[in-house]
């Protein structure tokens, strides 16, 4: 099979992308079991690309029940290089209304317990990560979505993604203690993708698109679902013309990453001292160090 050097995953309302030709379903086997979905390969902009529904196609996968190294190994295994996250979230900030974009490039960490690493069982490593996303990517991101001229969206150029356990939204203090932090937005998923693709040597970025206010706006309704459902049709269609003009500029462009070499100076354990079953397991991300 042909490598694909370009990833997406699509978030809340982002099932599939409409503009995909050529395609084919790749189901992908992982030492960390199976991924949210199969993977649906396919061409765009001419380039083919591997996208994989976060939640599987029929979004039936919690936040805290994803197999985040699944969906990330399985993406290396198809030889992605790059890889674009799109995400529903809510706004914690006045300027940044419902439906408007966001080019996360930081990360709030208030998860609880999740798999974020492919580390451990014998061998231990620490990727830096004072800038979590690729700035090459997030920028040709951010390029390609003020270049569309989406009518009454606005394009932010940077932001601080929080991301909560969930499932349930915020509550009002919650909310406000996250606003008083500095923070941009509020979602459930990206923080494990950007360490694991980092550490998978991927370029990541997120494309972050504002279905409400949260709960901490008080001249606006609540955040309720059905306000969510309706903005996220909307945001899967704006979603989707960015990714495609990120896509093309991307295959014409293409750009070596400091995230391609993550690694490098990573692993504190010695290679010859890692046990044979982690070293087989992580195989595929080790192997230019071996």
């Amino acid at each position: 099979m042909t490598k694909v050097k370009i990833g997406i995953i699509g978030g809340s309302g982002l099932y599939k992308m409409e503009a995909l030709t050529d395609v084919e379903e790749i189901r992908v086997d992982t030492p960390f079991g199976s991924p949210s979905d199969a993977f649906i390969v396919g061409t765009l902009e001419g380039t083919r690309v591997a996208f994989l529904p976060r939640h599987d196609r029929n979004h039936a996968l919690l936040p805290s029940e994803l197999p985040f190294r699944a969906n990330i190994y399985g993406m290396k295994s198809l030889g992605v290089e790059y890889l674009i996250s799109a995400s529903a979230v809510g706004s914690l900030k006045e300027e940044v209304k419902p439906l408007d974009l966001v080019v996360v490039d930081q990360f709030i960490d208030r998860t609880k317990g999740r798999i974020s690493t492919f580390f451990g069982e014998g061998i231990a490593g620490h990727i830096t990560f004072e800038n979590p996303t690729c700035p090459q990517l997030a920028k040709m991101l951010a390029d390609a979505a003020e270049s569309l001229n989406l009518s009454d969206i606005n394009v932010h150029r940077s932001g601080t993604y929080l991301c909560m356990e969930g499932p349930a939204f915020s509550t009002k203090a919650e909310s406000n203690l996250y606003r008083s932090w500095g923070a941009t937005v509020i979602g459930m998923t990206n923080l494990p993708e950007a360490k694991l693709a980092r550490e998978a040597e991927i370029a990541y970025a997120t494309l972050a698109l504002s279905t409400d206010y949260d709960c901490w706006h008080e001249e606006h309704e609540s955040v309720t679902v059905e306000m969510v459902i309706n903005n996220l049709h909307k945001n899967a269609v704006n979603a989707q013309k960015v990714i495609q003009e990120t896509v093309r500029r991307l295959s014409q462009n293409q750009f070596v990453s400091d995230s391609h070499s993550a690694l490098k100076n990573a692993i504190l354990t010695p290679l010859d001292k890692v046990p044979a079953t982690t070293k087989e397991k992580l195989g595929l991300l080790l192997q230019k160090y071996i």
